[in-house]
């Protein structure tokens, strides 16, 4: 028998034993998949408001990037495909959860300038209607926040996370469908064809585009491209193109200087964390309107309600609940304030479960009220706006943030140098308060003066589950936010509904003037049960309201993009 030749046996070994690693990595990949069906996700996954934005999230995400170098890239892409409701002439509310559980809130929402129109809240619309105009131009803080949050977590190169929308903003896109819908609106229409906006949303002959027409940001690609390449601070706020944007600005009759941008400071706080039951919920604390939320889930939870709270009378019963705690919510609007320029204290009242608890005492089972029952109401003008985005990347960094330039296309000023659309943020302040102030020195700056804040809806949350997995929410819809949030999270955590159920169930929006408005769909036995206990309907029809959340249990992330406005989720 002829003797074998060592390397021969140990080339055979080597064989074994590359065949053995890779049925056993077979194995463990496959071990790690299983549990992970129904479109759920192993290891990362980014809720935006379309596709293509979640799918550029997910991208940076493949290649190394964090949650939050996901959350950038989804964002910057959502200024082209959806420019109505957020962009980088507005700012954001972020809050980030790292793996270990530590939890940030990065507030660069815009702010007041240095100067504004002394007679401001006098121009607030008496009725619904949208606030045009330079006049309330906030500062913008969506840049330097980018920044700040890229400078704590990002792993990717800051320009990276510019190239994908460069690239749509300079070869153009086609008009994205939920766009081109919104904009055959006869209001939306006109509000574009009569304003600077039409340079961008018009056609040679200034009607606005449709559907099959190219939706293209040239100017905005020239100056996405100088940002990725100087970035945020030198270019924007003490730049060429912060000195381009405030030209515009000064052109259009505006009060905006170099000195508000250069001043502009992003605010990192800590969370405000709110126990539901054996939940831990975390939101960011005033202006935000994280507190308003929180209030009407800690009424909503002492109700104890189960899936079979769906069932028949238990139904009406359950909904009727919730109104009543949110026609309390409205009164307590004007609590939500910038804590550097009001009481420290003023909002802590609303995740305090012993007023949570004397509020819900006061909601009868069979009857609701006059206006005047509900604390301090006072109507505040409705609106809707905003976008927000949910990503969870596969270290466990967990980011919830929402953006906006507040109304449809802010306030439809558009900076032609450029490329910028404006928000009108400004606008946020009124019925809410009294009196705009001007900047001052605080503790947040010891040279510089910061700037009054606008109370908002905007409620990105991270939630801990009792079963130790992580929910990351948020939503859009200007005054909408707060209840489709709220009852995405009941139906969510109490009434046993899936996550994508959860988000798609028909909303009950109780307005400023605490009318109800039932979303189209709305259970129609529910309707009249309601409105036999004396609520009043209303005739609201922008039910504009979205919710993009992601959910990690047992190692697999569940990730929902509200389908109202078209949107689908990305993961791997």
């Amino acid at each position: 028998m002829a003797k074998r030749k060592p390397w021969l046996t140990a080339c055979c070994v080597l064989l074994i034993v590359i065949c053995a690693v890779a049925l056993v990595s077979l194995c463990i990949s496959t071990l790690l998949g299983a549990g992970c069906s129904g479109g759920r996700f192993r290891h990362a996954a980014v809720s935006a408001d379309s596709q293509l934005c979640s799918e550029i999230g997910k991208n940076m995400l493949l290649q190394g990037g964090s949650a939050v170098d996901g959350a950038i890239a989804a964002l910057l892409c959502t200024s082209v495909v959806n420019p109505q409701s957020m962009g980088i002439g507005g700012g954001s509310i972020v809050v980030v959860r790292n793996k270990t559980g530590n939890v940030k809130v990065y507030n660069f929402r815009e702010s007041t300038p240095q100067s504004f129109k002394p007679s401001l809240l006098e121009d607030c619309p008496t009725k619904f209607g949208l606030s045009a105009g330079s006049q309330w131009i906030g500062v913008p803080g969506e840049l330097l926040g980018y920044e700040a949050l890229h400078r704590e977590y990002g792993k990717l190169s800051w320009s990276k996370l510019f190239e994908p929308t460069i690239k749509l903003a300079r070869e153009g896109i086609p008009l994205p469908p939920y766009l081109a819908r919104f904009m055959t609106h006869k209001i939306v229409k006109a509000y574009v064809e009569t304003s600077s906006l039409c340079e961008v949303f018009c056609n040679k002959n200034k009607t606005i585009l449709r559907m099959g027409d190219t939706l293209q940001f040239s100017k905005l690609a020239e100056t996405l491209e100088i940002v990725a390449k100087e970035g945020a601070k030198k270019a924007f706020y003490t730049g060429r193109i912060g000195l381009d944007l405030i030209q515009d600005i000064k052109d259009a009759d505006g009060t905006l200087t170099m000195d508000d941008l250069k001043s502009y400071r992003v605010r990192v706080d800590s969370p405000w964390t709110v126990s539901l039951g054996n939940h831990k919920m975390h939101i960011a604390p005033p202006p935000s309107g994280g507190p308003l939320l929180a209030f009407i889930l800690r009424i909503i939870k002492g109700f104890s309600l189960t899936p079979d709270s769906l069932v028949g009378e238990k139904k009406i019963q359950m909904y009727h609940r919730y109104i009543e705690a949110a026609k309390f919510a409205n009164g307590q609007k004007r609590n939500i304030r910038d804590p550097v320029y009001s009481s420290s204290k003023i909002a802590d009242h609303l995740i305090d479960p012993l007023f949570a608890d004397r509020i819900a005492r006061l909601i009868s089972s069979n009857s609701t009220h006059d206006n005047s029952y509900y604390l301090n109401h006072k109507p505040s003008p409705d609106n809707f706006g905003t976008t927000h985005v949910s990503v969870i990347d596969a270290d466990g960094l967990a980011v919830s943030a929402t953006s906006t330039i507040n109304q449809l296309f802010g306030g439809a000023v558009y900076s032609p140098r450029t490329g910028i659309i404006l928000n009108n943020e400004l606008a946020d302040f009124c019925g809410r308060v009294d009196s705009i102030r001007e900047g001052k020195e605080t503790k947040l700056t010891t040279e510089l003066r910061t700037s009054e804040q606008p109370p908002s809806s905007m409620t990105p949350l991270i939630l801990e589950k009792e079963s130790g997995g992580i929910l990351v929410m948020g939503g859009s819809g200007g005054s909408l936010i707060t209840t489709s949030v709220a009852l995405s999270l009941i139906n969510r955590l109490w009434l046993g509904m899936s996550l994508k159920d959860s988000i798609a169930a028909p909303i009950i929006f109780v307005n400023s003037k605490n009318d109800v408005n039932f979303e189209p769909g709305f259970d129609q036995s529910v309707i009249k049960g309601l409105t036999h206990l004396g609520h009043k309907p209303g005739n609201w029809s922008f039910f504009l309201n979205v919710v993009n959340a992601l959910e990690k249990e047992d190692g697999c992330i569940e990730a929902v993009s509200d389908s109202r406005k078209l949107g689908m989720s990305a993961g791997y």
